[in-house]
């Protein structure tokens, strides 16, 4: 709905990517939220405590979009990702309905997911998510502060995603840059493609 949704599930995506439980965190959120005003940058507001031995899945790259969102991560230990998006929507729905005053489910269904089997298709998706909201016309990407591609082009430094993954197949920012624009720009063109992949 706004950008305090936005920065609250990115939050989540720190918070409940490790091995140990830490249950509700809503009014700690809420409590940091209106001690600085919300006036912070959107992205690095907090000092995630997460340590990279206990995670249980490693984020690559990601878009949030305003009705939807698109992760490419790597699970660290065995139904690391099960457990990891279980904690993620149970924690964000719970947030979104006690700030709105609703009950029920928020999204339509639990998640999709497939597993990446070339390294052509690993570079193809991390442009299709990080253009993702372009895709979708609703910004450029390389101004949309809610995914990773900032990072991947040096704009912004988080530490949120490995871009390294990836980046370490181009000769420089410029040339990833380059494939996303090309991905960007010919996504509709290979629709057919990607469903044919997703039912292998």
């Amino acid at each position: 709905m706004d950008d305090k949704d936005f920065i609250r599930f990115i939050k989540s995506m720190w918070e409940f990517n490790q091995i140990e439980p830490i249950g509700s965190f809503y009014e700690k959120y809420n409590q940091e939220i209106n001690r600085t005003s919300g006036v912070q940058h959107p992205i690095g507001c907090w000092t995630p405590q997460v340590l990279l031995k206990d995670r249980l899945v490693e984020f690559i790259c990601f878009c949030l979009n305003p009705n939807h969102y698109h992760f490419l991560i790597k699970q660290l230990i065995e139904s690391g990702i099960s457990e990891f998006m279980k904690r993620l929507i149970g924690g964000y729905t719970n947030y979104f309905n006690k700030r709105n005053k609703r009950k029920g489910s928020l999204f339509e269904t639990t998640y999709n997911a497939i597993k990446v089997k070339t390294d052509e298709y690993l570079q193809y998706l991390s442009c299709y998510i990080n253009g993702n909201v372009e895709i979708h016309k609703i910004s450029k990407a390389k101004n949309w502060p809610w995914s990773s591609y900032q990072d991947y082009l040096g704009i912004r430094q988080r530490t949120l995603c490995n871009t390294e993954v990836i980046l370490k197949d181009f000769q420089d920012v410029l040339e990833y840059q380059e494939l996303a624009d090309y991905v960007i720009k010919n996504s509709a063109e290979r629709k057919e493609e990607i469903k044919k992949y997703l039912l292998e």
